[in-house]
């Protein structure tokens, strides 16, 4: 009989990771925490309200004060003593979520010279008004926002499945003053950026965005069925073939990021952010840390269980980080929790980097195989980023038996049908507060220099 402790894994600690490891660890140990109905795990500074389609957890940020003269520089030459601000918070969230964590500003890429950009074509509605949306209730919360289940007023079409005739969306309502204040300007500009580009089955859709004097508001799809993380911890672990249905699902989206150009790196793949549509396919959800790619980026951001050991050791990496995210997940899946875990969060990091991973008794051979081959250190190795690309990974025995046309095509049966009583059905949501609108306080309103900033937004 084993002697190790049992882990509860719906207390796992979330923590943000900053490298090197010693900083983070000083860090945590300044931290203070004034509510006494938080969980063990350690948080930060809320970074936004997410929705049905982008996460409706909270997200916690480091922020990262940079020196003038450091711009540009890989952090592997910067000094970073004094780079870590962790003031006192008072905080209550769900706790059975992971929290992804940026560091704050972006680093640029280092490359030397860039190529010319594609533009992405905008494919937004421009006929909507924000006063023809009757808001139903808080479906997500975070620190500058909320995410609202909404209803097109001026649409008489009857309920249906298909979000391009549905009258019910989700609408993410984000608050200029605290974007501008969690210094997130650039990732919410860079987040309503790609998602206008983006049309696939398998990825949340933007369908319109407006801003005014106080608020960013981004009008999404609205999926009912809620989150594979509530699905994955309510049946404990998944089948094999319902494992391969979900990864083929997702894989499909991922080559679909990875391909366009410039190149979309993903960055915070995990069961919180993956969602059920009513007909029990998945969407990718919340691309807050999703980045156009030229060549490499060191920006240290994740969630600390599903972090590559190159972002750890803050060497640049690429969209391979996208693909080992994708094994932890597939282990996880598969296992009911990950393969790296510590109530410690360094230790975490720690082996992440050993990268020994315990088996669980009858874990599938092929599945360990894939799983093996996707958690290789050496990113040049990976699974995925090697000649033959995503490829590789399509043609592994572990999807053998799948036809990726049809799955494309969403003719493969879902393995899972949420409970979805219609359209805009709210129950696999959390209930929230609203009286949010009552809470709007003489700082609610931005400055006209930070409304100019998202003049086109």
């Amino acid at each position: 009989m084993s002697s190790e402790k049992e882990i509860n894994w719906d207390e796992r600690e979330s923590s943000s990771v900053f490298h090197p490891l010693d900083q983070l660890s000083s860090a945590i140990d300044k931290m203070e925490i004034n509510d006494p109905q938080l969980p063990a795990r350690t948080q930060l500074k809320p970074r936004m309200a997410q929705s049905p389609t982008d996460n409706v957890t909270v997200n916690f940020i480091f922020s990262c004060q940079q020196d003038s003269p450091d711009e540009g520089v890989p952090p592997e030459q910067r000094n970073l003593s004094d780079a870590l601000d962790v003031p006192s918070i008072k905080l209550a969230r769900r706790p059975s979520k992971r929290n992804s964590v940026p560091v704050e500003p972006e680093i640029k890429e280092f490359t030397g010279s860039e190529g010319p950009s594609t533009r992405m074509v905008p494919t937004l509605r421009s006929d909507f008004t924000l006063s023809q949306f009757h808001w139903i209730k808080t479906i997500g919360t975070g620190t500058f926002g909320r995410v609202v289940l909404c209803e097109d007023s001026l649409t008489t079409a009857s309920l249906s499945t298909s979000p391009s005739n549905s009258r019910f969306y989700a609408m993410k309502i984000l608050r200029i003053s605290d974007i501008f204040r969690l210094k997130q300007v650039e990732h919410i500009k860079d987040e309503k950026k790609i998602l206008k580009g983006l049309d696939h089955p398998f990825i949340v859709k933007m369908i319109w965005s407006y801003h005014d004097s106080t608020n960013l508001y981004m009008l999404l799809e609205y999926a009912a069925g809620g989150e594979l993380f509530t699905y994955l911890r309510s049946v404990g672990r998944f089948t094999v073939p319902t494992a391969q249905f979900y990864a083929a699902e997702i894989i499909l989206a991922l080559e679909y990021l990875h391909c366009k150009s410039p190149s979309i790196i993903y960055r915070d793949l995990k069961p919180e952010n993956l969602i059920f549509s009513q007909d029990g396919h998945i969407k990718i959800t919340d691309f807050g840390f999703a980045k156009e790619l030229t060549d490499r980026t060191w920006t240290l951001c994740g969630t600390p269980e599903y972090l590559a050991p190159e972002i750890i050791q803050s060497r640049g990496y690429n969209r391979a980080v996208d693909y080992w995210a994708f094994g932890i997940l597939l282990y996880e899946m598969l296992a009911g929790h990950p393969p790296f875990f510590s109530e410690n969060p360094i230790e975490i990091y720690q082996k992440i980097l050993d990268a020994k991973i315990r088996w669980p008794k009858q874990f599938d051979l092929v599945a360990k195989d894939l799983i093996k081959k996707l958690l290789v250190a050496d990113r040049t190795k990976r699974l995925g980023n090697m000649k033959n690309g995503v490829q590789d990974i399509k043609l592994h025995r572990f999807f053998k038996s799948l036809n990726w046309s049809s799955c494309l095509n969403k003719e493969i049966q879902p393995p899972y049908l949420p409970r979805v009583s219609h359209a805009g059905d709210s129950s696999n949501f959390d209930d929230y507060s609203e009286e949010w609108m009552e809470e709007d306080g003489p700082d609610a309103t931005a400055r006209e220099e930070q409304v100019h900033v998202f003049c086109d937004f």
